[in-house]
């Protein structure tokens, strides 16, 4: 299929165009930072920002979706499950 907006910058506000399936950890970062983080399973989520500042997220509901930009998931903490990154 063709991609119709070929060429043009994607405004932070544009849908996703990407996505990988989310393995927390505590040490390492994503190859890329997410728009948005997809919450297949119901939990908490304890991620790192961009910014580097980490954040815990309590009681999430399965099928959310939470628009972070984050570099990483860490496992200590998180409980939800099913994640995908989007970006």
């Amino acid at each position: 299929m063709s991609e119709k907006y070929q060429g043009r910058a994607d405004d932070i506000a544009a849908p996703a165009r990407r996505g990988f399936q989310i393995t927390p950890n505590d040490a390492t970062d994503f190859t890329a930072e997410t728009r948005a983080i997809y919450i297949g399973s119901a939990g908490d989520l304890v991620v790192v920002l961009v910014s580097g500042d980490e954040v815990s997220f309590v009681g999430l509901s399965g099928g959310a979706l939470l628009p972070v930009r984050a570099r990483r998931v860490k496992s200590t903490g998180t409980t939800a499950t099913h994640l995908v990154g989007l970006y």
